[in-house]
């Protein structure tokens, strides 16, 4: 099982909103940029959402989100974790980013969003309960990974649209 670490965040000091994954997953972590796996939705929804095209360059993808004011990050700093699947994560390792020192550069963030159960799972097990965030709205939107193809394209874009009704 391999230690990884995740990447710093997508971010400007006025973002409103925050979306979380759990970890990065070994696409990502060679390409050394979020969401790179060529079958996660990610930026197709994302680019639906935003009227930004999901196949430019990975700058220009990152500045259409900071331009809507929405933040990216992981839950997790580090793990130890065999392949990309969020099931791999060995429970023991887990280690959560510092979301007191975020939330305290970050006071405009109202509302989070989690790609997917195991994001979610590891900040209200990992960090909620040292910050006491109350006041931000939560909401578990379905992994944009391959691996919960189950759920079809148009399924999980109805459900992220949640991230721009009110922006």
């Amino acid at each position: 099982m391999r230690h990884i670490r995740s990447f710093a965040p997508i971010e400007r000091a006025d973002a409103r909103i925050l979306i979380l994954g759990s970890m990065p997953g070994e696409a990502s972590l060679r390409a050394g940029h979020y969401y790179a796996h060529p079958r996660n939705m990610f930026w197709r929804i994302m680019g639906e959402l935003l009227d930004a095209d999901p196949a430019a360059p990975y700058r220009q993808r990152v500045d259409a989100l900071k331009a809507a004011r929405i933040a990216l990050w992981d839950v997790l700093r580090s793990c130890r974790r065999k392949g990309s699947l969020d099931s791999a994560i060995d429970g023991g390792s887990l280690v959560p980013n510092d979301f007191a020192a975020f939330f305290l550069l970050h006071p405009q963030i109202t509302r989070i969003f989690f790609n997917g159960a195991k994001a979610e799972e590891c900040y209200r097990r990992h960090v909620l309960p040292g910050i006491g965030t109350d006041s931000i709205e939560c909401l578990r939107l379905p992994s944009t990974s391959p691996a919960n193809a189950s759920v079809p394209y148009e399924r999980k874009l109805e459900a992220w649209r949640a991230v721009t009704a009110r922006i």
